[in-house]
């Protein structure tokens, strides 16, 4: 998967101390998980620990470039869109509000299936402050995002139930 996602070249996973991947097959449309994903206002039903999402450039709806800040991981964190293919890819890289130079890249791959779609997500992140959050919790981040997908997918799954 790494060829799909275009990483920055000090993020890359193999210059990363904190790499990890999850990956689950969802009953749901592309359509839908889009829709999810790109929308701030459904962030916080679905995303651990969110309870904010705002955008700093205006708008309801991420794009290429999108800043926005948000509170991840127990952090506020400011971050921004760097790849965007409807459909099918978006990735933000960013910071926590306490330290400029613990930095993260979070990127998601939607595929087509006959059921649904695959998702895959996959993040890399480095500097102090994530390194003593992984130290204090080693699998925290690991385990969020399998809570992240499973949320996503029970999410989506009702929404296009409801719409019979």
């Amino acid at each position: 998967m790494y060829e799909t996602i275009q990483w920055p070249e000090e993020l890359k996973p193999s210059r990363s101390p904190i790499h990890f991947t999850n990956e689950l097959e969802v009953s749901a449309s592309v359509e839908t998980i889009w829709s999810l994903l790109t929308d701030f206002k459904s962030w916080p039903a679905f995303y651990p620990g969110v309870q904010h999402v705002q955008s700093l450039d205006g708008g309801e709806n991420f794009g290429l470039g999108t800043r926005f800040e948000t509170n991840l991981a127990g952090q506020d964190v400011f971050a921004t869109v760097q790849e965007f293919e409807p459909m099918t890819r978006i990735a933000w890289g960013g910071y926590p509000k306490v330290s400029k130079i613990s930095k993260a890249y979070h990127a998601w791959i939607i595929t087509p299936t006959a059921r649904g779609c695959h998702l895959w997500t996959e993040e890399t992140m480095q500097g102090p402050h994530w390194l003593e959050l992984a130290k204090q919790a080693p699998d925290v981040f690991w385990l969020t995002h399998e809570k992240l997908l499973g949320n996503l997918a029970e999410i989506a799954t009702a929404r296009e139930r409801s719409r019979g």
